[in-house]
């Protein structure tokens, strides 16, 4: 994606080929900060303190940072020990703990001295497929758009998303934001209601600085505005994202998410979920098996934003306790369909 004029993925090897370069994710919008993480600790407190966001960019960071691990310490029980730190950083989200699998796989069977170069060469080949993947998923997404279009031809498509679902969260690309891209690119008009996503606002944040970066009109709501514009008519589709899909369809995705469907369900909007393989977890038969990650309660309770001086400041609005659970689970029953790299498919 582009940046003004300068093209950037979300992720990228350093110099020497062994460390990655990230955005920090946490001065958005505000600032455009790349950092260099070189260990697998940096990667775990990048993943943890959600320096990096979104399932697949997740799993690509996580492959990345197992890597760096078998780099000081080939041997198996720091794979093991590794394998189990990064995972536990982000537990909710599936695409890390199939990174992480697949890293530890493709070096399992090979000498310590084999180990290194393989386990960088997996990784890449899981960021490269994740381009390739949601670049699919947009070209298949788009074509719901394009038909939506096609019969309310003298306006835009009024879609709505929520969290965050772009090349932000992916490695280039996106998921949701992918499918609305690629329908924008393709001369489809279209306008995004953007809801804020608290706690960690990632909507208002980092979906609406993209889609300013991208030149997709757009206007950030309310989370609790989005069943009045439902309700309104004001809305043709709502897309999302998802952090875990178990087998029976269900959907494992930024709070909020539900409720969303439920509107959508009441007011007959169509309501699809856009998703790679990576994010299937199949050896779960519903969404009450996933567990629900339960995070810092100051999420909820503090708000970062530039003071007068232009400086990020921390401000805190509630002096009372604070629950963050951090994910919700739509039912399967509430998804019309899931836009995938295989096509839109009715049911998982």
């Amino acid at each position: 994606m582009k940046i003004g004029d300068t093209y950037h993925r979300s992720i990228t090897l350093t110099e020497n080929g062994r460390g990655i370069r990230i955005i920090d994710q946490r001065a958005l919008p505000w600032e455009l900060k790349f950092v260099e993480l070189h260990s697998a600790n940096d990667t775990a407190t990048a993943i943890h303190e959600m320096w990096v966001r979104g399932a697949p960019l997740i799993g690509a960071v996580g492959a990345y940072g197992l890597a760096m691990a078998i780099v000081d310490d080939p041997s198996d029980e720091n794979l093991a020990h590794t394998h189990q730190q990064l995972f536990e950083t982000r537990p909710t989200a599936i695409n890390l703990k199939w990174a992480l699998d697949a890293v530890r796989d493709a070096v399992h069977d090979l000498s310590p001295a084999q180990r290194a170069d393989a386990a960088y060469a997996r990784a890449a080949e899981i960021a490269e497929e994740d381009i390739s993947l949601c670049k699919k998923i947009g070209e298949y997404g788009a074509e719901i758009i394009r038909q939506l279009h096609a019969q309310n031809p003298q306006r835009p498509v009024q879609i709505m998303t929520h969290c965050n679902t772009g090349w932000l969260a992916t490695v280039d690309i996106g998921t949701a934001l992918g499918v609305i891209y690629t329908a924008h690119d393709a001369g489809i008009p279209v306008h995004v209601w953007v809801s804020e996503t608290r706690p960690r606002n990632q909507g208002s944040a980092l979906t609406a600085w993209e889609l300013s970066q991208h030149g997709v009109p757009h206007t950030v709501i309310a989370d609790n505005a989005a069943g009045l514009l439902m309700q309104r008519g004001d809305v043709d589709i709502c897309i999302v994202g998802a952090d875990r899909v178990t087998r029976n369809g269900d959907v494992c995705n930024k709070v909020g998410t539900y409720l969303k469907a439920l509107a959508a369900k009441a007011h007959h909007t169509p309501f699809y979920v856009a998703l790679p393989y990576t994010t299937v977890d199949a050896s779960l038969a519903t969404g009450t098996e996933i567990p629900i990650e339960e995070r810092s309660a100051e999420e909820l309770t503090h708000f970062t934003g530039p003071a007068n001086d232009g400086c990020l400041t921390r401000v805190r609005m509630t002096h009372s306790v604070a629950l963050n659970p951090a994910f919700d689970i739509t039912p399967a029953e509430l998804v019309t369909g899931y836009i995938t790299e295989r096509g839109i498919l009715p049911k998982i």
